[in-house]
């Protein structure tokens, strides 16, 4: 597990986060199309009708993701893919590395992996903050 740094700018967005939906932030990475907060409450972190991601969306300009924390390393990777039609998720050790195997809709496997594993990259590294998980294989 890698842990989590976070840089003055994170902690600015979190600020701002929390000031505007009063709930606890977890992780926020910072990427050049968006921000992703990681939350425990997720349904009061959204708002009724996400209205509290499109505030913050307008305020600072970016596209905002909010991911729901859980202590299960399972549960959470399934809460990151929870755009995408996740059918099961298991932890399994590949070749002495602790890995995340995925399985998602086929029509949905080109998405959860993104444009030159873009969305893919990230993933593994919001779980490997989190979790002594530096992988994700999608099945």
């Amino acid at each position: 597990m890698s842990g989590i740094k976070l840089t003055n700018e994170d902690l600015s967005y979190i600020a701002a986060f929390e000031g505007m939906t009063r709930i606890q932030v977890k992780d926020c990475v910072i990427l050049e199309d968006r921000i992703i907060f990681v939350v425990k409450d997720l349904r009061k972190a959204l708002g009724k009708d996400s209205s509290n991601v499109r505030r913050l969306k307008e305020a600072i300009g970016k596209n905002v993701d909010v991911i729901g924390y859980s202590s299960k390393p399972e549960k959470f990777v399934k809460n990151i893919f929870h755009n995408y039609r996740v059918k099961e998720v298991n932890i399994e050790d590949m070749n002495g590395t602790p890995t995340a195997v995925v399985k998602i809709e086929p029509g949905d496997k080109g998405r959860a992996i993104g444009k030159n594993r873009k969305n893919l990259n990230v993933a593994e590294e919001i779980l490997s903050r989190h979790f002594s998980i530096e992988k994700i294989f999608i099945d």
